[in-house]
């Protein structure tokens, strides 16, 4: 559930409670792709750093350790040995990152896995991060590239907003079934539309009917300028609800994030700090 506690001008103060904790917004989720953060930060690092919520990948958890050990181990926090919240982004940004391994039809998107060449099928109801139990997992979507043709982004946020309807659907059967890891995940929804202000508002709409427990702005810091970026959150974050959390996806510097965080966004994600550090 989530509380808004504050607001000044677009910019929101809230908590959401969940299963696992409370996340202060606006939050920063530091990134350990396959379950861990790279460079040696242990579970008890981030905690001594007031981490509050720990991504994951669902994509790159699938072709190396593999959800379904993950689940019979007890699910991705006892797994990790981490108890405060975790976000598991679908694997949707992989089908924009492995453009040249990858086959997208209505049904889902065939992979060729880059670890090891094997084929790989992920359509919203296999992207559903049932067996890793995170406390918040995101709807598979298509992540389409910031330049691409008007045409080729309307199809692909037609088809995304089909597929986050099979991913609702998905989710409330996999939560009521006895042997879920986690049978209070929530689902986030993902707007798209490139740079394309209005198919991002009519996306919006779209996807707010759908009343999610909360919503991320995707496709965004994949090639457009920041000023590209910025006016695509002043158009589009108004007609996400403002009582549910938004989330921009990927961002990014410190810059980055209170231009954002003026504009509306209370979570954050990015591997900067992890592989500038490194």
């Amino acid at each position: 559930m989530y509380r808004l506690l504050k607001t000044d001008g677009r910019a929101k103060r809230g908590e959401l409670q969940t299963v696992h904790g409370t996340i202060q917004t606006p939050v920063f989720m530091n990134v350990g792709t396959v379950a861990a953060i790279k460079g040696a930060v242990s579970t008890m690092d981030l905690k001594e750093i007031g981490t509050q919520v720990e991504l994951s990948n669902t994509y790159h958890l699938h072709v190396r350790t593999g959800d379904k050990l993950i689940k019979e181990m007890g699910g991705l926090h006892k797994f990790m040995n981490w108890d405060r919240p975790i976000l598991t982004d679908s694997g949707g940004f992989q089908v924009f990152s492995l453009a040249g391994l990858r086959k997208i039809k209505e049904e889902g998107v065939t992979f060729q896995s880059h670890i090891d060449g094997r084929k790989i099928f992920m359509g919203p109801e296999e992207s559903i991060q049932s067996n890793l139990g995170s406390t918040i997992a995101m709807a598979f979507d298509e992540c389409a590239p910031a330049k691409a043709e008007r045409d080729y982004v309307e199809k692909s946020v037609a088809r995304t907003t089909r597929w986050l309807a099979r991913c609702k659907k998905e989710m409330q059967r996999l939560n009521s079934l006895p042997d879920t890891v986690n049978p209070n995940q929530l689902l986030f929804g993902i707007n798209q539309g490139a740079v394309y202000a209005d198919i991002r508002i009519d996306h919006a709409k779209r996807i707010s009917e759908l009343d999610l427990p909360g919503y991320a702005v995707g496709g965004l810091a994949v090639g457009e300028t920041h000023e590209e970026m910025y006016h695509i959150l002043d158009e589009t974050v108004p007609y996400l609800p403002q009582n549910k959390p938004t989330y921009l996806m990927g961002v990014g510097t410190p810059a980055n994030i209170l231009e954002a965080v003026d504009r509306g966004i209370d979570f954050f994600d990015c591997v900067y700090p992890s592989r500038n550090g490194r």
